[in-house]
């Protein structure tokens, strides 16, 4: 394989993790793929752009053309930054391209290396193979040391690289049949994006955690994690990949499907309906929008307030408030604008400069929230750090009331399924009750949406069965549906544990 430069190294620094906004559940990475569309890696890279708000550390994206063989390319910080210039996709040729955007979870946080940002790419007898995956292996550590005491080198302190190597060690006669073989030793959460010379590879874990959906576009076809990245380049949405389903796209047969897991009930995850998914997706056939606006209709039928205004935390607070505002009657208003400017280009973050904390973000519309009850409509707690320093803010500028409205349950475990999750006990939810919650945050009133509530926004007219939950809801109920068993051998306790 190719790269575009004698080490693949990336041009810039990477850029700061998230310097003002630490206070957030963040997706650990997006994945997309093309086939069968001239210059398929721009087309990639127009995907990943879409699915930027799922990575933002690094990207990459491998191509294949028969002339030049695969070609890699991957980079530190935003897709636009990297993969919008001639100059660089212009050594990515072919009909046939995966990318991959990145915010990391496993292996070095903060310390990413070039050898950590994918796409994964292994030459075996039959040819070459590059994988992308989007999720958590829980058993990455277990599988990790068994490999190397069989003689596999690493390259990487990625979990996804484990793949790369379970298929090197498979007897199999072609890729898609090894990366079967290397997907059932696998636990935990993947939706893999994954390519050969001639063939387009999708495939989800058996519990679906983490999303993937099938697009076309004229006589080419699209694996993406969102649907909002299909529309970016005017593909069509075909279906969903299901649960436990493998994908292979070929020019000659077009789409097989195959099965090659046990059959089990599916288990989302919930949070990407909350906060991780952009509004303008559908998952599962539902509107990602319509699914936040209807959390606020039921956050205000389980937690009216006497106030004056609703307001967001933007972005990701507003179709929830909508949603409120609508259903309690209270009118609704921007109470807090968002600087859409800061980016990674923004001045060094010196210590004088973090001590500002949000404001650099967020600023208060003072004119419409001084003299009033406010409520503050947010997609979660976890800290409670940016909580705080919003609710100062908003008395600052004159409210005489501060209501927090919460668009999710209180996040009191850890997820172990490709979100990067603080230590339990960072979890302000962990340790207190929503009541203690609310004295901390100082705010004259804080309720979260019940479990059950969520559950009948995402379209559960009966709430959360608890014997066979519907969603992945760990973050919330402590109940995973893949024991963690990396974490649990360091000492973790699971809620059945405790």
């Amino acid at each position: 394989m190719r790269p575009t430069s004698p080490h693949d190294t990336p041009k810039g620094d990477l850029p700061p993790a998230h310097p003002f906004d630490d206070d957030k559940l963040r997706e650990e990475c997006g994945v997309y793929g093309v086939i069968g569309l001239s210059e398929a890696a721009n087309f990639v890279a127009l995907g990943l752009h879409a699915l930027q708000h799922r990575g933002q550390e690094a990207g990459g994206i491998v191509s294949y053309d028969p002339e030049t063989g695969f070609n890699s390319a991957r980079r530190f910080g935003y897709v636009r930054d990297n993969f919008t210039k001639a100059s660089l996709m212009e050594t990515l040729p072919g009909t046939l391209a995966i990318g991959h955007v990145r915010y990391s979870t496993a292996g070095s946080k903060g310390q990413t290396a070039i050898r950590d940002v994918q796409p994964f790419f292994g030459e075996f007898s039959m040819g070459g193979a590059a994988i992308a995956h989007n999720g958590n292996i829980t058993n990455a550590n277990a599988l990790r040391r068994e490999l190397i005491n069989h003689g596999s080198i690493f390259q990487s302190s990625s979990d996804s690289e484990c793949i790369i190597h379970l298929m090197a060690r498979s007897f199999q006669k072609n890729i898609p049949e090894r990366m079967k073989d290397a997907l059932r030793r696998v636990e935990g959460a993947f939706s893999v994006v994954a390519m050969t010379r001639t063939k387009l590879i999708g495939v989800r874990d058996p519990l679906g955690v983490r999303p993937l959906v099938l697009g076309r576009l004229g006589e080419g076809w699209v694996l993406s994690s969102e649907t909002c990245a299909l529309d970016i380049i005017g593909a069509e949405f075909v279906r969903d990949v299901e649960p436990g389903e493998m994908v292979v796209i070929s020019p000659e047969k077009g789409v097989e499907s195959f099965y090659p897991f046990e059959r089990v009930s599916s288990r989302f995850c919930i949070f990407e309906h909350v906060y991780f998914s952009r509004p303008d997706s559908i998952l599962g056939g539902r509107s990602v929008y319509e699914t936040r606006r209807q959390i606020g209709v039921e956050l205000a039928r389980e937690a009216p307030v006497e106030a004056d205004l609703v307001c967001p935390v933007p972005d990701s607070g507003t179709p929830a408030a909508i949603g409120y505002a609508f259903e309690s009657g209270i009118p609704y208003g921007m109470g807090i604008i968002r600087n859409q400017y800061m980016g990674r280009t923004f001045i060094e973050p010196t210590e004088q400069i973090r001590n500002m904390g949000v404001r650099l973000k967020l600023n208060v519309n003072r004119a419409l929230i001084e003299g009033k009850r406010v409520i503050l409509v947010d997609d979660s707690v976890v800290r409670g750090t940016t909580s705080r320093k919003i609710k100062e803010m908003i008395l600052d500028a004159g409210a005489a009331e501060v209501h927090f409205r919460i668009a999710s349950p209180p996040t009191a475990w850890p997820c172990f399924y490709g979100v990067d999750t603080p230590e339990r006990e960072k979890l302000l939810a962990s340790h207190m009750s929503e009541e203690e919650m609310r004295q901390h945050l100082e705010v004259d009133s804080l309720r979260f949406i019940s479990l059950d509530g969520l559950y009948r926004a995402v379209g559960e007219a009966n709430g959360r069965n608890a014997k066979c939950p519907q969603y992945c809801d760990a973050c919330f109920s402590g109940e995973y549906p893949v024991a963690p068993s990396d974490m649990i051998a360091k000492g973790f306790q699971t809620k059945a544990a405790e």
